[in-house]
């Protein structure tokens, strides 16, 4: 369905599905390195996502891709903003100079990324197709 609408929309919702990641991303944790690498694997797996989509036996299109990659990245802004707090409260130990040789993660701080991308990307392939 989202499919069908022209490839520039599509590029735009990617876009800005990225810089909408990458701007909370520096916003919560403020190191440049880590948001720069951030927006660098980002779009390699944008690129990756349409060359191995073309690749497989269904031979999904550059728009399908797009669409998947978009709602995945919404769902992985949506994970990490339901553990803002905790990945908060790491930064500032982090900053004060306390260093953990373990830290100590709830099952949830993995649990919620994983099931929100996992049901964006469910939804993405839905509204893709």
């Amino acid at each position: 369905m989202l499919a069908r609408l022209p490839l520039v929309y599509l590029v735009i919702t990617a876009v800005l599905t990225t810089s909408v990641s990458c701007f909370a991303l520096d916003r919560w944790l403020q190191v440049r390195k880590l948001t720069v690498a951030f927006f660098v694997v980002s779009v390699g797996c944008c690129l990756g996502m349409i060359v191995v989509g073309g690749l497989q036996y269904q031979h999904w299109t550059p728009q399908q891709m797009l669409v998947a990659y978009s709602f995945t990245m919404t769902g992985l802004v949506i994970g990490f903003l339901l553990n803002r707090k905790l990945l908060l409260q790491y930064r500032e130990e982090w900053r004060q100079g306390m260093r953990r040789e373990k830290h100590e993660y709830p099952r949830r701080i993995v649990v919620i990324p994983v099931v929100t991308v996992g049901i964006m990307s469910l939804l993405g392939f839905v509204l893709a197709t």
